[in-house]
């Protein structure tokens, strides 16, 4: 194995990104952004039946989530060419352009370690096949290959497991194992272990469900006479109750957190804390200190619980203290996907800046927002029956038009003074020119400050609003 530090993170292409998946890839980048060197991604998809362009879409539109910058090699492992296709490709590229994962070797950027797709590398698995055929390694067996193993203990000196003797002298517990099907196809191990050779991987940072099938590995490297990396096996992630994920349990699946319009940043971050911690109870932590703080013996051994609500409050958190740039740069996919004008930009960050502390996942920033884009927004039934029916309430609408007419100056102070003023000189409670107020321009009973929101619209746009409102009223 090479001196420098080369990790990777190899999902099979099962049709999502599982969290527990997220989160090894995290640790690996952790990892070697600690230490410096690179991070290879690769799709293992040896398993035929469950691979498919479909599902390897899925997993590098999750991988977006791990973004912050460095070094990685990128290599599609797409044995399957039926099921593999450069299509398939182009939906890895697109998702870790997106996730920010950059690499330095790969498809587009090429490197001295190509081939990058597994599909392109039966030459390289026939010649290490050839060394242990050669060397006593491999019988075959109803047209499967097999490699016999040595029958001894394997002993895995694990950075976070510790040691572990694994005695695998009982072919009862440990058969042969098949390396190649009788339909020429590889198994995971045994491609795993040579792409690993090939690729110079130094460290294997992977789940602790992996653990069982490290001595297996280990044996073929030593008869391949190659010193095995070092492994790291991260614990697992359950559910609160203690039960093992699935893709069907709440926040299993990354693509969730995409849809649901959460801050990647704060996924990262809840990431980082299944299964290691900063030591001082911090929950909110920037992903360059983490970079700084993490070393794999750190990890916890125990499992991780995982706790969608404590990712929704950390979600929050990120939300509510970023930058109004970057809520703006997170809010507009959701706003262009709702096909709301968003083509004025002072206006669409006056909007945002008013609302941004009312939201707490961006797919809901539309919902806040729309009828701020558009003059034909719909008005809540029960809004306008519970405003409007009180009789006095469309004459106050219509004095607060005549009122605003005359303000020169249209920002929140003066509008806030002279509703304030107007309430007083009718004899009502301010609540009771506000809730009109409110529906007329936007239709419902909630929203951000009323002052703020008249001040963003203009004054131009809000009189409008008024006019529709008494007129939808019979009142003009």
């Amino acid at each position: 194995m090479s001196s420098e530090i080369r990790v990777r993170f190899a999902p099979s292409p099962t049709g999502y990104l599982h969290i527990g998946g997220a989160r090894t890839a995290l640790f690996n980048w952790l990892f070697v952004r600690h230490h410096g060197g690179k991070l290879v991604l690769r799709i293992e998809d040896t398993d035929l039946k469950r691979n498919t362009e479909e599902a390897a879409a899925a997993i590098y539109e999750g991988l977006e989530w791990l973004h912050h910058g460095g070094k990685l090699v990128l290599r599609i492992e797409d044995t399957d060419l039926k099921r593999n296709t450069e299509e398939a490709a182009a939906a890895i590229y697109q998702g870790l352009e997106w996730l920010g994962l950059n690499w330095d070797e790969g498809p587009h950027i090429g490197g001295n370690l190509g081939p990058y797709f597994q599909s392109q590398r039966t030459e390289i698995y026939e010649r290490y096949l050839k060394k242990l055929q050669d060397g006593g390694h491999i019988f075959e067996d109803q047209g499967a290959l097999r490699f016999r193993s040595p029958r001894e203990h394997v002993v895995v000196n694990d950075l976070v497991c510790g040691k572990i003797d694994f005695d695998l002298t009982n072919p009862g517990t440990h058969p042969d194992m098949t390396i190649r099907r009788p339909d020429g196809s590889w198994i995971f191990h045994f491609v795993n272990v040579i792409d690993d050779i090939e690729m110079k991987i130094s460290h294997v940072i992977r789940g602790e469900d992996h653990l069982s099938n490290t001595p297996k590995h280990i044996e073929i490297f030593r008869a391949l006479g190659v010193s095995p990396p070092n492994y790291a096996h991260i614990p697992l992630i359950l559910n609160r109750d203690g039960s093992k994920m699935s893709k069907r349990d709440a926040g299993a699946a990354v693509s969730t957190y995409i849809d649901q319009g959460y801050a990647p940043e704060a996924v990262r971050n809840y990431l980082c804390l299944l299964g290691w911690s900063p030591k001082d109870n911090r929950e909110k932590i920037d992903i360059d200190e983490v970079v700084k703080l993490f070393e794999l013996e750190k990890i916890n051994r125990r499992n991780a619980a995982f706790d969608l609500d404590k990712c929704f409050w950390l979600n929050g958190q990120y939300v509510a203290q970023m930058s109004l740039d970057r809520f703006i740069e997170l809010a507009r996919p959701f706003l262009e996907r709702a096909k709301i004008d968003i083509s004025n930009d002072k206006y669409l960050r006056e909007v945002l800046a008013i609302v941004k502390e009312k939201i707490k996942l961006f797919k809901d920033v539309p919902e806040w927002t729309s009828y701020f884009f558009n003059e034909n927004y719909e008005f809540d039934s029960e809004a306008v029956q519970k405003v409007f029916d009180k009789s006095e309430a469309v004459s106050r609408l219509k004095a607060l038009h005549e009122e605003f007419a005359k303000v020169d100056k249209w920002d929140f102070q003066t509008l806030e003074s002279a509703l304030k003023s107007l309430a007083q000189k009718l004899g009502c409670k301010t609540g009771d020119l506000v809730h009109p107020a409110r529906v007329a321009v936007s239709g419902r009973s909630v929203g951000p400050s009323l002052y703020h929101m008249l001040e963003v619209m203009g004054k131009e746009r809000v009189l409008k609003r008024f006019d529709r409102m008494m007129a939808q009223l019979g009142a003009k």
